[in-house]
């Protein structure tokens, strides 16, 4: 495949790598700064922006016939308009807040830990994401798609940065240098503990999914997440 790269930083560097391993060709890297690119020759584009540039680039895609596959996180204000958009345009437009095997694993898992403990009285349920430095959005995407999760599953309504209460989950975050994302899910009770942690050693899980999901997104329409490609 034709991929073009928007967004060339530590994750865009890392997705080239995988995607020319797997005999697939880069023929457009696009930095943040960039709005004014050639999509001509292209056969899906990754996005791994920044959240203001994230919406401008899946439009340009869609618009210009152009599968998409964005990993950007901090700009789901908007999900709506790029989903509608892209059924307007018969489009092709996969949205996750984590490519990595084991997340999306991960994320069943807490649902199903979720729906377990609804009926269950006197457990308190926090998160914790750790990050590097450089991330720009908190909560990240993958904490909140797992508070979206449990509150999918239990009495929960909504998260919340920090504070919780007993319809809201508390999320902590910390940025710590050089940490590519740990992710923590917890039931506390005055007796004991129940903890869940998935935690990603280097961005190549999530490299690797993005290049799959793009390999499996080339000559559909229609808009997908990872349950989608991975037949979760």
């Amino acid at each position: 495949m034709n991929i073009a790269l928007l967004g060339y930083g530590k994750m865009g560097k890392t997705i080239e790598k995988i995607a020319t391993d797997r005999g697939h060709k880069i023929v457009l890297t696009v930095d943040k700064d960039d709005s004014d690119y050639d999509l001509s020759g292209v056969d899906v584009a990754i996005d791994f922006s920044v959240p203001s540039a994230a919406v401008n680039n899946i439009t340009k895609c869609i618009t210009s016939g152009v599968p998409v596959v964005s990993g950007t996180t901090g700009w789901l204000e908007r999900y709506d308009e790029v989903v509608q958009l892209c059924k307007e345009k018969a489009g092709a437009f996969i949205y996750a807040s984590n490519y990595s095997l084991g997340v999306n694993l991960f994320f069943e898992l807490n649902k199903k830990l979720a729906k377990m403990m609804n009926g269950v009285a006197d457990y308190t349920v926090t998160m914790e994401e750790i990050h590097h430095t450089q991330k720009l959005d908190a909560p990240s995407g993958t904490a909140i798609t797992l508070a979206e999760g449990i509150i999918e599953n239990s009495a929960k309504e909504k998260w919340n940065l920090d504070q919780g209460d007993e319809s809201t989950i508390a999320i902590t975050a910390k940025r710590i240098e050089n940490v590519p994302g740990t992710h923590t899910v917890t039931y506390s009770s005055e007796v004991d503990e129940i903890e869940i942690k998935h935690t990603a050693h280097n961005r190549s899980g999530f490299a690797l999914g993005a290049v799959v999901a793009a390999e499996w997104l080339k000559d559909k329409t229609g808009i997908y997440t990872m349950k989608d490609v991975l037949g979760l």
